[in-house]
């Protein structure tokens, strides 16, 4: 039985991180961690669990948890993992940061980027990037992993395997993304309210967004070199999911059934990568609810590119749904473990 403690369960990526665990008969949920409502019933804050439990939230003591837990989830905001974490903690608990704290090596990028200081960059080095089909066999001897975003699961994937190969221009690359309302999180927020959103679409962190630096440092590492993109996100007005649509210029000519094979080579044995028929289009209702992210492309002759697209659930492969497949690799458990919901539809 692995105990498992969350700290931010009733944020969106908790409570995500709820439903999937307590589906599970080898995980007991030990601390529903959660400083808004310390002292509540989890059930009364999100009914749809009522009949199977009634825990008590607590507060976000990380030390407490690390006594009682083998695993602590933080799905909390950036800065909080980095400033509670500590030795004692990573010597008897392994840590799933679903935050950025850990994400980007260059403490100098993060900071830059979020606009925090660091408060434990001792611990950057020794992270692994939770990005299950691409750093398996790190994350399986990790204590502390770094969950990927949202955006930049989806974009990844989507790309990897071209930016691998070098067979399109990696600084030519443009992400253009769009994801629903539950990525901005639980907080009550006036960009978020559902009159802004509702019949509605706009971009967002334009040329500023967060995410930019996390997705460039990974194609740096796929491409053997230093990768710029053009990434602009967008919020439609929809629950849940990501779709990705990426730009680039082929480096050579190739058949559409040339660069299949590519992405055969790298997602063919992949369970949650779903490499889809030539001239098929990825739908984020197609993966609603589910840890599977769909993958496909469009050869563009008349312009030399290639068009590269991916949709995930960000609540879950961008989230929840990716902490769990990286815990089931830390302890030596089938990947897919709890994780084989066919995504819902209608």
């Amino acid at each position: 039985m692995i105990k498992a403690g969350i700290i931010g369960a009733t944020g969106y990526a908790g409570a995500e991180l709820v439903r999937l665990l307590l589906q599970r008969e080898d995980v007991e949920i030990v601390w529903y961690g959660s400083r808004s409502y310390a002292g509540e019933d989890f059930a009364s804050i999100y009914r749809s669990v009522s009949h199977v439990s009634h825990p008590v939230c607590k507060d976000d003591d990380m030390t407490a948890l690390a006594d009682m837990a083998d695993v602590i989830f933080t799905a909390t905001p950036q800065g909080f993992c980095a400033s509670h974490i500590t030795e004692e903690i990573l010597s008897k608990a392994k840590v799933i940061d679903l935050s950025a704290d850990f994400r980007i090596k260059d403490v100098g990028i993060y900071e830059q980027w979020y606009q925090l200081q660091h408060a434990s960059p001792q611990f950057i080095e020794e992270a692994v990037y939770g990005l299950s089909e691409i750093n398996r066999e790190k994350i399986k001897k990790a204590r502390l992993i770094a969950n990927p975003g949202c955006y930049p699961t989806c974009s990844f994937l989507t790309l990897y395997p071209l930016v691998k190969e070098g067979l399109i221009d990696a600084n030519t690359i443009i992400i253009d993304a769009k994801s629903g309302t539950s990525g901005a999180g639980r907080s009550a927020n006036v960009p978020s309210l559902y009159c802004e959103v509702n019949e509605s679409m706009k971009p967002y962190g334009v040329a500023s967004h967060r995410h930019t630096p996390e997705i460039e440092e990974q194609l740096s590492y796929a491409a053997g070199g230093p990768v710029t993109i053009s990434f602009t996100p967008h919020l439609v007005p929809m629950n849940r999911g990501i779709l990705v649509t990426a730009y680039a210029s082929l480096l050579k000519k190739m058949t559409a059934e040339e660069v299949k094979a590519v992405y055969q080579t790298y997602y063919g044995n992949e369970y949650f990568v779903r490499v889809m028929e030539l001239g098929q289009v990825p739908q984020t209702r197609w993966v609603e609810g589910s840890n599977f992210a769909d993958i496909a492309f469009q050869l563009d002759s008349r312009t030399g590119r290639i068009v590269m697209m991916g949709a995930i659930d960000n609540m879950v492969k961008g989230a929840a749904g990716q902490a769990m497949q990286n815990m089931n690799l830390m302890f030596g458990l089938p990947e897919n473990m709890g994780l084989k919901q066919i995504p819902v539809f209608p």
